[in-house]
């Protein structure tokens, strides 16, 4: 990502030659309590360590903690920052692979996003593209989240 936004993509050409290259980091993004109790909520898991402001303070954190896969879903979102793929009839989640969540994410912190595209696949009608992204967080050496997306665009 530049000042100028998301790098566009319109062709696969443009697609390859991204790939090696990091893209980002994006703009930081607070994950508020809200944000935890509406994740909490759509998912049914309301583990005190997430929701229960009062006994997460007691807890190994001294506060709630975003739910890993929390922090995962927010890498569709922070990714429009960085690529928009304009290229194909669609963009579909093909899957993850070696997803880590090595430090957990406290209420009220900031992670922003990085990726790197890591190759481009052609099956028969479609790229299949793996995306290795990292989910910084704000004051800490190590990252919130790292996963390897397979993102598969469609080409008819």
């Amino acid at each position: 990502m530049s000042a100028a936004g998301p790098a566009v993509v319109r062709t696969r050409d443009e697609l390859e030659s991204l790939v090696g290259a990091e893209l980002g980091p994006g703009p930081w993004l607070t994950v508020d309590q809200e944000r935890i109790d509406l994740f909490a909520r759509a998912t049914g898991d309301h583990q005190w360590i997430h929701v229960d402001a009062e006994r997460a303070a007691r807890g190994p954190y001294g506060r709630t903690i975003a739910h890993g896969y929390l922090t995962l879903s927010l890498i569709s979102d922070l990714a429009a920052q960085l690529y928009d793929f304009r290229l194909g009839t669609a963009r579909l989640n093909y899957g993850l692979d070696k997803v880590r969540f090595p430090t957990p994410v406290p209420v009220g912190s900031r992670v922003r996003l990085r990726c790197t595209i890591a190759e481009v696949v052609t099956r028969e009608d479609a790229l299949l593209v793996p995306i290795d992204f990292t989910v910084d967080l704000a004051g800490s050496e190590r990252p919130a989240c790292v996963a390897r997306k397979m993102s598969l665009v469609l080409l008819t």
